[in-house]
């Protein structure tokens, strides 16, 4: 690395499928050397991560430097000028402008500044700070979790969602689920949950009432259909931020796809609003707890016990009707947690599947 010496524009470049520590420190390497950096994120077609997305997480971490993206179908052969013709095209017309250094810690750092007529600046070629590869993140995300940004953590966690119908042991199943595998500690030891939103809105709604009447209760209470989609954007939200903090595993006590549910069973009708925010984030498995065995318990929020087996059903009906990989959770407590953990478990060695970049001729 070369040591004081700053530079008008730099550049780094790769594919950050996905991003990680090391390339993060690249790029703050390269901010600390350049007036003004240039980051180019170049995407393959055959790639599984959407080149937006990357750009999207290299902006995140980098207010400060200009990210910009571009497609690169151009198989790579080191070896070959013509082919690496054809690559700096691209990257001449995505940056636009002269590149005094070009930044890496790859071995076609010297070529690549050569056909800039820029300085090479290598940065820990070795990954001795950050011990960690692309081609290593895709194969393992669980084993490289430490080191991914927030935004690449959100897209990757496994998100598993418990929902059923009042007094049906959502929350208890949900808890329990985030606190088994909190115990199994390591990355697992983050392992989030997300509280039902639609709780502590009902919760804030029945206190104003009574701000006014003291004496108002939970059969008071009247929803109108514009209530549900900020119940959903919401929960949404908090999903997303316990993702971006936690384990390789997230558990939801509901989520708004189920609140399109709730609409349903509140004012008889679908809500194309709700339906809308429920389709931009797809969950990888649903727990649905079943109601048969299970005491009512009216905690003053509830209300309905006859409703259950319709909730249910319906709750069964739409997970099935719009694809969605669910289980339904039966019998008692343990027998519950255990069917649970055993397809948590089954989901997580899935693994995650990345599409292969294209082969490249070092």
């Amino acid at each position: 690395m070369s040591g004081g010496k700053r530079y008008g524009h730099g550049l780094v470049l790769g594919k950050f499928y996905p991003p990680h520590a090391g390339h993060h420190h690249l790029v703050r390497t390269a901010q600390d050397q350049c007036e003004r950096l240039t980051v180019l994120v170049c995407a393959a077609s055959v790639e599984s991560v959407p080149l937006a997305d990357r750009v999207a997480w290299m902006r995140e971490e980098h207010p400060g430097a200009e990210v910009v993206g571009a497609v690169d179908d151009v198989p790579v052969d080191l070896h070959d000028p013509g082919i690496w013709e054809a690559h700096m095209a691209i990257f001449r017309g995505a940056v636009g402008r002269r590149v005094d250094a070009v930044f890496t810690s790859e071995e076609y750092g010297t070529e690549l500044a050569r056909r800039f007529g820029a300085e090479e600046v290598c940065v820990d070629p070795a990954r001795t700070l950050f011990p960690v590869s692309g081609t290593a993140v895709r194969e393992d995300p669980a084993a490289t979790w430490e080191f991914l940004g927030p935004g690449v953590r959100a897209a990757l966690t496994r998100r598993v969602v418990v929902l059923g119908a009042e007094s049906t042991g959502t929350t208890t199943l949900s808890r329990e689920l985030a606190a088994h595998y909190r115990r199994r500690g390591g990355v697992w030891a983050k392992t989030g949950w997300v509280a039902e939103y639609g709780r502590e809105y009902s919760e804030e709604k029945l206190a104003a009432a009574r701000s006014v009447d003291p004496a108002a209760s939970w059969e008071d209470m009247t929803f109108t259909s514009r209530e549900f989609p900020v119940i959903a954007r919401r929960q949404d939200e908090a999903e997303e931020r316990a993702a971006r903090l936690g384990s390789p595993v997230l558990f939801c006590d509901t989520d708004s796809f189920a609140t399109g549910i709730w609409h349903e069973r509140y004012l008889g009708g679908r809500n194309a609003e709700v339906e809308r925010i429920a389709a931009r984030r797809p969950r990888d498995l649903y727990l649905l707890t079943d109601h048969e065995g299970v005491p009512f318990e009216d905690d003053g929020l509830r209300d309905g016990p006859e409703l259950r087996p319709w909730m249910t059903a319906r709750f069964r009906r739409e997970l099935t009707r719009t694809g969605r990989r669910f289980l339904v959770v039966s019998g008692d407590r343990r027998a519950r947690l255990d069917a649970a953990v055993a397809a948590v478990d089954a989901l997580l060695a899935e693994g995650w599947h990345f599409a292969a970049p294209l082969p490249e001729r070092r």
